[in-house]
C-alpha cells in the first residue's frame, strides 16, 4: 500500500520538481546571458571609471576613492573626495 501510494503519486511529483527547478535554473541562465549582451534603450551607459590617481578616502562612507575617478568638492580651502554624488550631498563639512 504505501509502496504502491510512492511509487504512483510522490515519486512522479519529485521527479516533477526536480525537472522544473532544472528548466527554471536553465531559463534564468539565459536570460542573463541576454540581458548582459544587450544595452537597454533610453538608459545612458555607464560610465568608464578611470584607472590610477592617489587614493583618498570619502569622509562619508569610508570608500577608498581614486582621486582621478572621484567627485572632488573644495571645502574651507581643502579638497574633499566623495565616491558619490549621494556622499557628496550628505556631508557636512
Amino acid at each position: 500500500m504505501i509502496r504502491s501510494l510512492f511509487v504512483e503519486l510522490v515519486f512522479p511529483i519529485l521527479v516533477f520538481l526536480l525537472i522544473l527547478s532544472i528548466a527554471k535554473s536553465f531559463l534564468r541562465g539565459i536570460r542573463t546571458a541576454f540581458h548582459a549582451s544587450t544595452q537597454p534603450m533610453g538608459r545612458p551607459a555607464p560610465p568608464t571609471v578611470q584607472a590610477g590617481g592617489e587614493l583618498k578616502k570619502d569622509p562619508v562612507c569610508g570608500t577608498y576613492v581614486s582621486t582621478a575617478a572621484s567627485l572632488s568638492r573644495t571645502v574651507n580651502g581643502q579638497t574633499v573626495y566623495f565616491c558619490s554624488d549621494e556622499c557628496s550631498r550628505k556631508y557636512r563639512g
